[in-house]
């Protein structure tokens, strides 16, 4: 899927993030971005199954936490990467917005899927994406991504049941483009 870049997407919880530019290279491409993310802000944990993942801090304090391990810190200056198939998460644990370089190798359905997990969230007004549309999400591109704070049971069988359900209700038109998940 071509995008037009930069992007800018953000979502009603204090994370804005800029897509700038993709650079090609022979072993996957690289998205190249900005965050900016609210004091207290910050995505529960996750996996990208298929992706590396980087930062470096410009502004403020990140605070960032892989799965079963202590709580991290880093200050301007300071880069974190997260390696794929790791679950994390990250926060801004300053008092001013932190603003961080980002990274994301390979790049895959990024984009899109960040794209549509912010406009769920918008589209409900709360933390959690529209249901239907997380359903979607998290069932069609499992492959690449895991919410890992959503219980097992509810991302196993809820929500793939929740999609084919949505599926059959026509409640997906607006993903009509999506592009296909990387396995």
């Amino acid at each position: 899927m071509d995008y037009s870049l930069p992007q800018t997407i953000d979502n009603h919880l204090g994370e804005k993030l800029i897509f700038k530019r993709i650079l090609h290279e022979p072993d996957g491409d690289v998205l190249i971005g900005e965050n900016f993310v609210q004091p207290g802000s910050g995505p529960p944990m996750h996996t990208h199954w298929l992706q590396d993942e980087g930062f470096t801090v410009l502004k403020g304090r990140i605070g960032y936490q892989l799965a079963g391990k202590p709580k991290q810190y880093a200050n301007v200056g300071e880069s974190i990467v997260f390696k794929r198939g790791v679950p994390h998460r990250f926060w801004n644990d300053g008092s001013e917005v932190l603003h961080c370089e980002a990274w994301l190798k390979p790049a895959n359905t990024i984009i899109f899927f960040l794209s549509s997990i912010f406009a769920a969230q918008n589209k409900s007004g709360k933390a959690q994406p529209e249901f239907f549309d997380a359903s979607y999400l998290l069932t069609r591109y499992a492959s690449e991504y895991e919410m890992n704070e959503i219980p097992y049971f509810v991302r196993n069988v809820v929500m793939p049941i929740a999609y084919r359900i949505g599926r059959l209700f026509n409640k997906y038109e607006h993903f009509k483009d999506a592009p296909e998940p990387v396995k």
